[in-house]
């Protein structure tokens, strides 16, 4: 056994086809293959979380709860992990603390042991609710940052961000690289800042859109970074992660060894192979490097968003103007990260910006961020923007959002009698009513 072995997560189950696949991938194409997960040694697998949620009840008819029992009893030995979006949960709105701590109770009833939370302006009282119900489960919690940069974005900010974290008491720390743009001459300085400052494990996921992961993760592994995310080799690079079997053969006989074995993840990915045919229809067209993202941080799938916008509009030709613009609109937004909500938010507005004018229109969602009503923004917003958005009244708050939100769940608990016939029922409602009850009419038959 080597002196300090690297963790891995594995992300074939969640992020993986989340990236490649558009979240599509069945239950049905992970029961063959989970007792051969189980036995490989990851120090997690991530199956859960992010846009699977979502997926399973819009798309695929399959209870989402079910899929987190179904796999558990396949694969007993492994940590199940998810992504959850704070206060947001897996929705796309600030829900009320005590829809917070319902959902986090009935995931760990569920069968989930790790969380990775995280907030998308990296605005930690959006955690708070999430981390301590966590905890109180008994459960592992890890507190993600979001990374990216800005002038607001340096190597202190986000030191500082871990040092945060750490008195939450958090159990890890995640470097959340959602956009491939952490580099190989950054990292290893920016692992070695917060190993320095707090004393827990370091995780890095770092997406290889940009090109840069392979290289990032390796220089990473040299600065000591406790554990990473992979995916396996067939679900792996363009947009998604770099490949498991790849890491684990280049630490082989070192110091950082994982000691999982490459026969068995031959097999694993033997069956994501012949299940990736399965998908042609979703897969995604990108399979390459999206160098656009160093300069303009806008991701491929970004890209394609607003292509779909501007098309509506029939400006399909003015796409390098909103991609002119739309750096400029995060400026004036005050720097947040492109991440779900607030990379929809700043394209949508800078597609506004281009085809009818610089703020001459302000979509619904840009008042609410530029308000503080999805956290605190990491720098100062424009003036112009600010005034029009403010006119003669003060309307930016300075609270915690979800504090204005008055509890929900008994609410939700009343509106849903008669429509469902348990609490995780009442939830996926809570979470999804504009598709719910066409959900419960379908549950569990194939998807169309």
């Amino acid at each position: 056994m080597s002196a300090k072995p690297l963790k891995i997560t594995e992300l074939a189950l969640r992020d993986a086809h989340q990236s490649l696949l558009a979240t599509r991938m069945r239950l049905e194409h992970m029961t063959p293959i989970a007792q051969a997960l189980d036995d490989i040694g990851y120090w997690s697998v991530e199956m859960w979380g992010g846009a699977t949620f979502d997926t399973c009840v819009r798309f695929l008819n399959e209870d989402p709860w079910e899929r987190v029992r179904t796999l558990k009893k396949l694969m007993p030995k492994t940590r199940f992990q998810m992504l959850l979006r704070g206060q947001n949960l897996v929705g796309y709105r600030h829900y009320a603390d005590d829809v917070v701590e319902k959902f986090i109770d009935l995931s760990c009833a569920a069968g989930i042991d790790v969380f990775r939370v995280f907030d998308a302006l990296n605005d930690l009282r959006n955690i708070k609710t999430s981390v301590d119900r966590i905890r109180k489960n008994g459960k592992h919690v890890q507190g993600a940052m979001c990374y990216t940069t800005s002038p607001m974005h340096d190597m202190g900010f986000f030191v500082d961000l871990a040092v945060r974290l750490r008195e939450m008491n958090v159990d890890s720390i995640c470097i959340k690289d959602m956009a491939g743009l952490l580099s190989p001459t950054l990292v290893g300085d920016l692992v070695a800042g917060i190993k320095e400052k707090v004393d827990v494990p370091i995780h890095l996921h770092s997406h290889t859109t940009s090109g840069y992961a392979l290289m990032t993760m390796t220089r990473a592994i040299d600065a000591g970074v406790d554990a990473v995310d992979t995916a396996i080799s067939p679900l792996s690079m363009g947009s998604s992660h770099s490949p498991t079997e790849t890491i684990v053969s280049a630490l082989k006989g070192t110091d950082r060894d994982t000691g999982l074995e490459m026969n068995k993840l031959l097999e694993i990915a033997r069956h994501f192979t012949k299940v990736r045919r399965e998908y042609a229809k979703v897969d995604t067209a990108f399979l390459g490097v999206d160098v656009n993202i160093l300069v303009s941080q806008v991701p491929g799938g970004m890209i394609s968003n607003l292509e779909a916008q501007l098309k509506t509009q029939n400006a399909l030709h003015r796409l390098p103007e909103v991609l002119e613009e739309l750096p400029n609109c995060r400026k004036d937004m005050g720097y947040p990260p492109l991440v779900t909500p607030t990379s929809q938010i700043v394209g949508a507005q800078a597609v506004l910006n281009v085809l009818m004018g610089r703020y001459k229109i302000i979509s619904r969602e840009t008042r609410d961020l530029v308000e503080g009503r999805y956290g605190r923004l990491p720098g100062p917003v424009a003036p112009e923007l600010l005034a029009r958005v403010e006119g003669d009244r003060e309307t930016v708050i300075t609270v915690r959002p979800a504090d204005l939100i008055e509890p929900e769940w008994e609410k939700f608990k009343e509106e849903a009698k008669g429509k469902t016939s348990s609490e995780e029922d009442v939830m996926v409602y809570a979470l999804f009513p504009q598709v719910a009850d066409d959900y419960m009419k379908k549950r569990g038959t194939p998807p169309e």
